[in-house]
């Protein structure tokens, strides 16, 4: 014989399984951290990334009465410091600063993790503007007279970028497939080796973070371009941007913080909360500023969707640029 559930025995029901699931949520947001948190850096001590860390470090503990130790992990593009907290106990107290290497790498490496799959997205930190210029010589300073005469000169020019596989390399191929350019590639290994190549005239163009630039193009050294970004920088507002001349088109380097997937919810958005909180801070805004960055943050879920649509979107440029480490 069947029995009949009344609307108020279900709507009970409902409630307590409700009650049930979110029990452990709230549990799992108020006691982090029970333990110190670990936030890997995977690049060298001394970067912007580094300095970015420091700062959080500092503010985090304060916040979470619990040690933040800042761990190096440098080597493989960032995919060493990645790939350790991807392996990490899924309960939020390895935390994971990252760089766009973290979107281009899937697309240029073999990993030993999946990107999307192993790792959840917090927020992102900050976003910086990167900039075409040219040697001080060139007779112009816009973009649309630098594609007519790379396309009037098809192999005469060249560019350098800080590394095959940086977020500066990919902008300028995706400009080249954009306009149509037939442009070569010189890589550095870092911008300071490239800088006196470009200044001297045996490389024409640089595609370099606009911060690192702009010393360079206040002393009359090079000649800027555009910016890469979606928007004109606060840092340079009288410099351009590529989408004035073709819309759409949008490149900055982006600095995250990522957790081992499987990390709760409720853990990922109290991280979230508390470096939200920690980035409103004028000493971090200022430091940030300092660095040529600007305050970019997203929640989680859209971190995680920026992450696979940027993934996608560099494999796509690799595949038909046929882009290779050197």
């Amino acid at each position: 014989m069947k029995q009949r559930i009344s609307r108020r025995q279900f709507g009970i029901g409902l409630s307590a399984i409700t009650a049930s699931t979110a029990i452990p949520q709230a549990f799992a947001q108020s006691t982090f951290p029970r333990k110190p948190v670990t936030l890997i850096v995977p690049n060298a001590p001394g970067g912007a990334i580094d300095i970015l860390a420091r700062s959080l470090q500092q503010h985090l503990q304060a916040a979470w009465g619990q040690p933040v130790i800042v761990e190096y992990k440098p080597g493989a593009g960032t995919a060493l410091g990645t790939d350790f907290t991807a392996k990490a106990a899924p309960d939020g107290h390895t935390l994971c600063l990252v760089a766009t290497p973290h979107v281009i790498n899937p697309a240029m490496r073999q990993l030993p993790f999946d990107t999307v799959k192993d790792l959840s997205g917090i927020t992102i930190l900050g976003v910086s503007n990167v900039l075409i210029s040219a040697t001080s010589a060139y007779p112009s300073n816009n973009l649309k007279d630098m594609v007519d005469l790379i396309k009037k000169n098809p192999t005469k020019y060249s560019y350098a970028s800080p590394g095959s596989g940086s977020s500066m390399h990919f902008a300028m191929e995706l400009l080249k497939q954009r306009a149509g350019l037939e442009l070569l590639h010189v890589p550095f290994k870092g911008s300071g080796p490239a800088y006196p190549e470009v200044f001297s005239g045996r490389i024409d163009f640089l595609v370099d973070p606009l911060f690192s630039s702009l010393p360079h193009v206040k002393a009359g050294k090079l000649k800027p371009i555009a910016v890469t970004g979606p928007r004109r920088s606060p840092l340079a507002p009288e410099i351009p941007t590529v989408a004035e001349l073709l819309p759409g088109f949008s490149v900055q380097s982006m600095f995250g913080m990522v957790v081992a997937s499987g990390t709760p919810r409720a853990v990922v958005q109290k991280i979230y909360e508390d470096v939200l909180g920690v980035m409103k801070k004028t000493e971090v805004i200022e430091k940030m500023a300092s660095l040529g960055l600007e305050p970019n943050p997203i929640t989680p879920d859209q971190f995680d969707a920026t992450i696979k649509e940027d993934i996608e979107r560099w494999t796509k440029l690799v595949k038909s640029a046929n882009i290779k480490l050197d």
